[in-house]
């Protein structure tokens, strides 16, 4: 009798109807919001699972009302891979973005580093070029560039009319780098000069290792722009099969496989999926380099 006398009572405090409405609110909001992320990640993840179930129907069910697979075709993948011209359009696909984005980045980051930590006269000039170079579409340089690549150099037919130019530069990329370096404090530079660095041990040293982010998210961009581009391709590419990309031939594959939709989804599946896996990995550094480059301009 005496320990429930010493025990302490616990009185709870009543909740007030402003209580109680201020958590109703709280749990609207928070089903609305939710409703809304689920929506939208739906209406982007759904197309994609159609492809995907489509790519594993029958010749005759693909051509159905039917959603799921009766049968799961597994076997239209290798169908593909054994269709003549597949993986050279593979390997071409692969030269033309891993090669590119290596010479767009290893050129840009120069040139970045000088806009953005360099004082001289017509710095701003020169970023004003840049900026006027990413609002001139690709259309209207075509002609001359075609002339340029295909009539005095002779390589029509050939990808390196679009790999040579990614060596000097990418206006966008060249921004968006330079956006990001913008945000790395000078006190770093200037401390790594006190000991002795000079401008490029600086950039390697220094800079590049606290622009990963920012670097990240340009090779993804330029990973993504080559992997799927399709005017390049068909532009200087188109007259050689050997030299097609995945994005050219699949249309190509379309044609050849008009009815087959099970096959053509398959394909499709082949050409998006090392872009899926390439973001699906690296999307921590690719959000956090957009994200910080528009702290500071």
């Amino acid at each position: 009798m005496t320990q429930l006398l010493d025990k302490p009572v616990r009185l709870e405090t009543p909740v007030t109807p402003a209580a109680r409405s201020a958590r109703r609110r709280a749990l609207l909001q928070w089903i609305a919001v939710h409703a809304l992320g689920i929506a939208a990640a739906l209406f982007f993840v759904l197309p994609f699972v159609f492809v995907v179930l489509t790519s594993l129907m029958s010749d005759s069910q693909a051509l159905s009302r039917d959603l799921i697979p009766h049968t799961w075709e597994w076997g239209n993948y290798r169908k593909v891979f054994d269709t003549p011209g597949f993986l050279t359009w593979w390997r071409n696909t692969l030269i033309y973005a891993g090669l590119g984005t290596v010479l767009t980045v290893a050129s840009s980051i120069p040139v970045a580093y000088a806009l953005a930590k360099f004082r001289f006269r017509g710095r701003n000039l020169s970023l004003m070029l840049v900026i006027s170079m990413m609002m001139l579409p690709p259309q209207v340089i075509v002609i001359p560039m075609y002339l340029f690549w295909a009539k005095q150099l002779g390589l029509s037919g050939t990808l390196w009319p679009l790999i040579i130019p990614m060596a000097f530069g990418d206006a966008f990329s060249i921004f968006l780098l330079r956006q990001f370096l913008m945000t790395i404090p000078n006190e770093y530079l200037d401390a790594a000069k006190v000991d002795g660095c000079g401008e490029l041990k600086t950039l390697v040293r220094v800079v590049l290792p606290m622009a990963k982010p920012g670097i990240a998210a340009v090779a993804l961009f330029q990973f993504f722009y080559a992997w799927n581009d399709y005017f390049g391709p068909q532009i200087y590419a188109s007259e050689n099969p050997g030299a097609w990309t995945l994005s050219y031939g699949l249309e190509s594959f379309k044609g050849a496989h008009h009815t087959d939709w099970n096959l053509t989804m398959a394909a499709t599946v082949l050409v998006m999926a090392p872009v899926i896996l390439v973001f699906f990995f690296a999307q921590k550094a690719f959000v956090e380099g957009v994200t910080l480059t528009g702290v500071k301009g």
